[in-house]
């Protein structure tokens, strides 16, 4: 049976250039047989059949004079959100596949005041996560990050060379052997969420890097619920892909 490399095969079923068939895969919207293609670069059989996940837009949740609010949805990543909103600057980022609430400045003198609030640790920032396991009591989890940079971002707890990191989980509700939990970051570390949930035997269902494969949903199960900040608060509201597992 003949082979290919996957970026091809689906440039040619798609009737798209192979650089944009790249960028699908690489962005993890392109699944074959009802699983996540990963590697652009793989090879397949040239009867592979893909599917491509449709990603929803950034919907405004509120805008002023000084600060614009965004529902972010999985798979699009931070920068997709600033192409898309070119009056503001990025205040906040999230983890491609998390979704939720991100926060742009219009002002300079209000992104000065925002980057302040962040670095003296007065954002509260609350995400709601479904997990492997039963979580039934609070559990704080102080252990530094270290992030190794490069084409993707790699963390893990590393006493010796991490930054500082406080992440405060609390049980919602268990069904099985799963949980959905409240999670609540006293630091902005990259991955630091993901990276806690697995040290501390609860990873994030659908984390390729940190957790698991599900075969409910294509995605990590992670969102930013609830941001205050300098007297605002923002919500927004869990995906449906939240209400998969009977929560």
């Amino acid at each position: 049976m003949a082979k290919e490399k996957a970026y091809k095969l689906l440039a040619i079923q798609e009737g798209i250039s192979n650089t944009k068939a790249k960028e699908l895969i690489d962005k993890g919207v392109v699944t074959v047989e009802g699983k996540k293609l990963l590697v652009a670069r793989g090879e397949l059989s040239e009867y592979a059949l893909f599917k491509i996940k449709d990603v929803a837009n950034a919907k405004i949740i509120f805008e002023n004079d000084e600060i614009l609010v965004v529902d972010k949805p999985a798979y699009m990543v931070a920068s997709e959100v600033e192409k898309k909103f070119p009056q503001a600057v990025l205040l906040n980022r999230l983890d491609k596949e998390t979704s939720g609430v991100m926060m742009l400045a219009k002002t300079e003198e209000f992104r000065l005041k925002a980057i302040n609030e962040f670095k003296q640790h007065k954002v509260y920032k609350e995400y709601v996560a479904v997990v492997e396991g039963k979580l039934v009591e609070d559990i704080t989890i102080d252990m530094p990050i270290h992030t190794i940079k490069g084409k993707t971002a790699k963390s893990k707890i590393d006493e010796k060379f991490g930054k500082p990191a406080i992440t405060h989980i609390s049980p919602y509700m268990v069904e099985g052997s799963k949980s959905k939990i409240k999670v609540v970051i006293e630091n902005g570390r990259t991955h630091q969420i993901r990276v806690h949930l697995q040290y501390a035997g609860y990873p994030i269902i659908g984390d390729l890097q940190y957790g698991r494969h599900s075969n409910q949903v294509q995605r990590v199960m992670l969102h930013s619920k609830i941001t205050r900040i300098l007297g605002y608060e923002f919500q927004a509201k869990e995906p449906k892909e939240f209400y998969h597992f009977g929560f």
